[in-house]
């Protein structure tokens, strides 16, 4: 249904269609995937099979993938790869294996607080969510975002803080 004009806020919070395909030309195809990589996206490999409905689901993304990439947003643009196990340690304490931090500015700082902004503002999605819904935490800033695949296939959820990131599918 057209809506009328819509600002780029309000038609990523409402998850409108037209306006994602339209942001995807504009940055096109190639540059947009080379970022998706950078930001944790392991699955776009060949190129040449993803045209513009790439941001309507139409490419197979893990979701432990995209919580890694939208971890990057809460953590003002900076990629921490996902590590399981960050010590171990014999029973009197001695550290047997420890994880350094593999930190890589992948987006500009003032890129993922915006997005940041953008996702955690309850009142630009409230048009299709409600102002009550479960992606509002009140006083906590919570920033989110849900997407579908064709014919509602595949439902998904990414939510992220300074903190946190988490998914469901």
């Amino acid at each position: 249904t057209y809506i009328g004009p819509l600002t780029m806020r309000e038609a990523l919070d409402q998850s409108r269609n037209v306006p994602a395909v339209k942001t995807l030309y504009l940055a096109g195809i190639p540059d947009t995937i080379q970022t998706a990589r950078a930001m944790g996206i392991t699955t776009l490999e060949d190129e040449s099979r993803f045209g513009l409905s790439l941001v309507l689901g139409g490419a197979e993304v893990r979701l432990v993938d995209m919580v890694s990439a939208y971890g990057v947003f809460g953590n003002d643009g900076i990629r921490e790869p996902m590590v399981s196990i960050l010590k171990v340690t014999t029973g009197d304490g001695t550290v047997l294996e420890e994880y350094k931090p593999q930190e890589e500015r992948v987006i500009e700082t003032q890129v993922a607080r915006l997005i940041n902004d953008v996702l955690s503002d309850n009142n630009a999605r409230a048009p299709v969510f409600g102002y009550s819904n479960p992606l509002f935490l009140g006083d906590r800033p919570v920033a989110a975002k849900t997407g579908t695949t064709q014919d509602n296939r595949d439902g998904w959820l990414v939510g992220y803080t300074p903190g946190l990131a988490a998914g469901v599918w």
